[in-house]
């Protein structure tokens, strides 16, 4: 598999409080932007996977969401959230 317990504890080490805290916002964008960054790369080799195509929109839409929240409650997180990603916004 693409995501073991490793790689996700390297992301919520890297962006949220701790290895084990899988709640913090940062941790679940960083965790979703790898997701959805694979799943791209799966969607450009096989156009017509339609059931991808449909998960990558939701992953998208629960990324955008989180987003939207962390920008509602603190700006400087959502701002440097957005820079160590690499998002446009």
């Amino acid at each position: 598999m693409y995501l073991t317990t490793e790689k996700k504890e390297e992301f919520f080490a890297q962006f949220g409080k701790s290895a084990k805290d899988t709640g913090s916002s940062e941790g679940q964008v960083a965790l979703f932007s790898f997701r959805i960054a694979h799943l791209t790369e799966h969607l450009k080799k096989n156009r017509k996977d339609y059931s991808t195509q449909r998960a990558l929109q939701l992953l998208v839409g629960k990324r955008r969401n989180i987003l939207d929240y962390l920008k509602k409650k603190d700006i400087e997180r959502y701002r440097a959230i957005i820079k160590a990603l690499g998002l446009r916004k």
